[in-house]
């Protein structure tokens, strides 16, 4: 596969320009030009402003072996042809239709040695001038070359540049998918951190809610009811004194509705939550149902219930 040439700038062109202008006065012929190939065309790239010059910019010739420039390719280097009429193989060749019989030529190449073309001059006659500046010819080809290998350098640092900067937007565009990848999951972690956290403050909440609620009440109650048992009060004191060192850790961090109840406000409430009537509450806590009514007015009272209207019991359910 053809390695992928640079394009020839307008300001290189015009330098060419100024070349075979100079080269058509020096060399005193009708026609200097540089000829670019793409096999199998061979076309005019830039002709000399000179008078008589048959040639113009775009001019395309098939390469063949009749072909001037044909022969310079064939030899791989500079061809002379003082005189076509004299000599059988360019008697007939393209150019003799602008009576071209004088041709001096050299290959053009790209840095790697790829063919890009030739730089001629052509007369209608021998020209001795012509031959003398062959050894100009030459030194305007290697500049000609010299301006290829110029525009393949910066074509080639133009190339590397581009593959780099596109490297480095896709390693850009990476490090902001990473990016927002780790802020999505840092996101979801401290979403997760913070569900945890709440589910524990929850749990430490119902915990303190029950042994507050359900089981301090109770542990005084049944202190009144060991009498002289001195071995089970010693354990009471013992359980009392874990669980409040228990409720005490948890205290810093919840409240509960409870703490604003008398133990004896506590137990009424827990038999509100379970259903119980004022009058199955008197019963079981041996009261009169006025008492109980009392209780429950204060536990009303202390929870904000009095004018709301709201169910005493529906309340401690919502907060449970």
């Amino acid at each position: 596969m053809d390695q992928p040439r640079p394009v020839i700038p307008p300001e290189t062109m015009a330098s060419w320009q100024s070349i075979v202008d100079l080269i058509a006065r020096l060399a005193e012929v009708p026609a200097s030009l540089v000829m670019q190939t793409r096999a199998p065309d061979h076309a005019v790239l830039v002709t000399s402003a000179s008078e008589g010059n048959p040639y113009t910019v775009g001019q395309n010739f098939v390469l063949n072996e009749k072909l001037y420039c044909y022969g310079v390719m064939k030899n791989d280097g500079e061809l002379v042809v003082e005189d076509a009429t004299c000599e059988p193989d360019w008697a007939d060749n393209d150019d003799m239709e602008h009576g071209m019989s004088f041709y001096v030529g050299l290959p053009l190449k790209w840095p790697d040695g790829g063919l890009f073309g030739t730089i001629c001059v052509l007369d209608r006659r021998r020209n001795p001038q012509a031959l003398l500046f062959r050894r100009g010819l030459q030194e305007f080809a290697r500049v000609i070359e010299a301006d290829l290998e110029r525009l393949t350098e910066i074509a080639r640092r133009q190339a590397l540049e581009a593959a780099l900067q596109q490297t480095l937007d896709t390693l850009e565009q990476r490090v902001a998918d990473r990016t927002s990848e780790l802020e999505e999951a840092n996101t979801a972690l401290r979403v997760l951190l913070a569900n945890v956290e709440r589910s524990r403050e929850e749990y430490d909440e119902k915990v303190l809610r029950q042994i507050k609620g359900l089981v301090m009440p109770h542990l005084g109650r049944l202190r009144r009811r060991l009498g002289g048992d001195l071995a089970a009060a010693a354990y009471l004191d013992l359980a009392e004194e874990n669980l409040g060192d228990i409720t005490a850790a948890m205290s810093g961090q919840l409240t509960t509705v409870f703490e604003k109840l008398t133990p004896t406000e506590q137990e009424v409430a827990q038999m509100v939550m379970r259903g119980q009537t004022t009058k199955d509450i008197a019963q079981t806590l041996a009261r009169e149902p006025s008492t109980i009514e009392y209780h429950r007015n204060n536990i009303r009272r202390k929870l904000g219930l009095r004018r709301s209207g709201q169910n005493l019991r529906s309340l401690l359910l919502s907060i449970q």
